[in-house]
């Protein structure tokens, strides 16, 4: 079998920053999964209109924020003035799409490992693997740990790879490819991210066998993430992150 690549990483990760507990992709997220324990968060990154790269996991504005249309036409000055809170609860009234860069520094701060999402604007996916991994490299080069960036777009990772070759990459799927050896070689990744529902204890070892790590999402009962994780799964993403223990 073949050594399976490095994995300095947690096996529990806070989906979206911060689970069900605070609105998604947002600073308060992350926030609540270190109050919660959790050492890993996974987010979601895309571009402005202006090249800057944000949180966000749609496309478009209205399910998470007050605003109208698709995010990617609008300039940075433009959605940060936004409110992405008060669809979660009041609590969170007046909460702001923040920057990779504004969570990339908390992240830092707090000794936290992330999974970058790089999530396009459709037609956006090679621009937006760049320069999200440009950025990536630049801030994190420091750190023990490098972030893992992972996405749906092939076209993104192979973007990112370009960029930053070093940095460890995970193609996320709902199932298996038919050809997904082949895939994850060609784009250089180090892991595969599965819908749990999909998984089984032969596709762990099959996935394993080939070389690759995985991680499975979104998981939010206890008995079945502990299930996955008995047969060694390498990641696994939650949003009950008050119900899961990272410990």
């Amino acid at each position: 079998m073949p050594n399976l690549p490095e994995w300095p990483y947690p096996r529990l990760v806070a989906h979206r920053g911060g689970g069900d507990l605070a609105p998604e992709n947002t600073l308060s997220a992350l926030r609540a999964g270190v109050a919660q324990g959790y050492k890993m968060a996974e987010f979601d990154v895309k571009l402005t209109d202006d090249q800057q790269a944000i949180l966000l996991h749609d496309t478009t504005l209205e399910r998470t924020t007050n605003g109208k249309g698709v995010a990617g036409e609008y300039p940075l000055g433009e959605l940060v003035k936004l409110d992405a809170g008060s669809w979660h609860s009041d609590a969170f009234a007046g909460e702001t799409i923040p920057t990779l860069a504004a969570i990339t520094r908390y992240a830092q701060a707090n000794n936290i490992a992330c999974n970058i999402e790089i999530k396009p604007t459709p037609g956006l996916e090679a621009l937006t693997g760049t320069l999200v991994a440009r950025e990536t490299r630049h801030d994190w080069a420091m750190a023990t740990v490098a972030p893992l960036l992972s996405s749906i777009s092939e076209i993104a990772l192979k973007a990112a790879m370009i960029e930053a070759p070093d940095l460890p990459r995970g193609l996320i799927t709902d199932t298996l490819p038919d050809d997904w050896r082949s895939i994850l070689s060609d784009l250089q990744c180090i892991s595969i991210h599965l819908k749990h529902s999909s998984v089984t204890r032969d596709t762990v070892n099959s996935i394993h066998s080939a070389g690759f790590r995985v991680a499975v999402w979104t998981v939010n009962e206890n008995a079945r993430a502990q299930e996955l994780l008995s047969w060694g799964v390498d990641a696994v993403i939650t949003d009950a992150i008050d119900r899961i223990s990272p410990v």
